[in-house]
């Protein structure tokens, strides 16, 4: 009896994340050498924090930001415009059988960092830290 998959409640498979973690260094260090011909790619240095991986391998979503957050709309389009030539670059360093379709977003948990590090510093949190309290209200 074959087996069947729900990828509703489980996480990325190894391979998934393997490929994904080879796709995100390729693909940094095609940025970072400047392989692409497109000026305003080369115009700010861009951090890839990650790459997520289709269960088939054939898309792979890449999270990217510029350095300092500038112009974020900008190196997207950038990006997308050079998505043929990227994936060409990229698939290059990768012995996969197909080459995946590349998909940038801009990486929004540097945002999401700092807004939590700005609830944490709150006086009423740091209270509820030092007072050792559960979070049922039991002391603990």
């Amino acid at each position: 009896m074959a087996k069947t998959h729900s990828s509703t409640h489980r996480g990325p498979s190894q391979r998934q994340l393997r490929v994904g973690e080879l796709i995100r260094r390729n693909l940094s260090e095609v940025l970072a050498r400047g392989d692409v011909h497109d000026p305003e790619l080369g115009r700010v240095p861009i951090t890839v924090s990650e790459v997520r991986a289709s269960p088939d391998l054939r898309i792979a979503t890449a999270f990217v930001m510029p350095l300092g957050g500038q112009d974020q709309a900008g190196t997207l389009a950038a990006l997308r415009r050079n998505t043929a030539e990227l994936r060409h670059l990229v698939a290059r360093g990768l012995a996969l059988k197909y080459a995946p379709d590349l998909r940038f977003q801009i990486d929004e948990s540097f945002d999401r960092m700092d807004e939590t590090r700005r609830l944490l510093q709150q006086d009423r949190v740091q209270r509820d830290i030092a007072g050792g309290t559960d979070t049922d209200g039991q002391e603990g």
